[in-house]
């Protein structure tokens, strides 16, 4: 690979179609080994190194904003004190209207000095180019789980035999999750798509109370996309 300066790479440079530069190791003693995201909103694989990394990537996916995601497509490389420092951003994310922004995926713990540091010098090479960097904030373990759980849902095939029309109709006031579903068909064949249609954003509920059958769930107004409040 040819390095080229940053200006002038740009212009001709589609993060969100590029491969991993760099992979996540493999370390002894973690509870989460990396692995890939199926992602709703492009339909592709986005690797992740962390349970904090996943975490984000799922929001991310779910996120109204996101319209493009890909893992690591871009190492930045710069002389510092006499040697070459090298930082891959974990996350590329487009968004509505043409941004993009560059996110790292600290963790709880947040960013270390040396990531900071880092940050510090993509962040200047982002705003160059009217692009931005970010690390990933933490969000509410509630709205978390809340997610998790919708994200099983998120592939079109469990929306399969209800229409967004037949969907919203049956929430066009709000209801008990459970009883919209009944007005669907029968609960265990249809609650599938209610699920898919929280997770894209067709219903809404209270993201910050735990998701069951007898959560309050609401149709939202054409137009508005997935999201669950952030």
């Amino acid at each position: 690979m040819v390095e080229r300066p940053w200006r002038a790479a740009v212009e001709e440079l589609s993060p969100l179609d590029r491969s991993v530069v760099r992979s996540y190791p493999l370390r002894r003693g973690r509870r989460l080994a990396p692995g890939w995201w199926w992602s709703a909103t492009t339909g592709r694989l986005v690797g992740y190194g962390s349970a904090a990394m996943r975490d984000a990537v799922m929001m991310l996916d779910q996120d109204p904003q996101v319209v493009g995601l890909a893992c690591r497509p871009v190492e930045f490389a710069w002389e510092q004190r006499g040697r070459v420092v090298a930082h891959a951003p974990d996350l590329v994310v487009a968004v509505v209207g043409g941004g993009m922004h560059w996110v790292d995926c600290p963790g709880r713990g947040g960013p270390s000095e040396r990531l900071v540091g880092r940050a510090r010098v993509v962040g200047a090479c982002a705003r160059e180019v009217g692009w931005e960097h970010r690390f990933a904030g933490v969000v509410d373990p509630v709205v978390v789980a809340n997610v998790r759980w919708l994200s099983g849902y998120r592939h079109p095939r469990c929306a399969v035999g209800i229409s967004p029309v037949r969907l919203r109709g049956a929430f066009v006031e709000p209801v008990a999750l459970v009883e919209g579903a009944g007005r669907l068909g029968d609960p265990v064949a249809t609650l599938p798509g209610v699920y898919h249609g929280l997770w894209h954003g067709l219903l809404r509920t209270d993201w910050g109370s735990p998701l069951g059958e007898g959560s309050v769930v609401g149709a939202v107004p054409v137009g508005r996309q997935k999201g669950a409040g952030r």
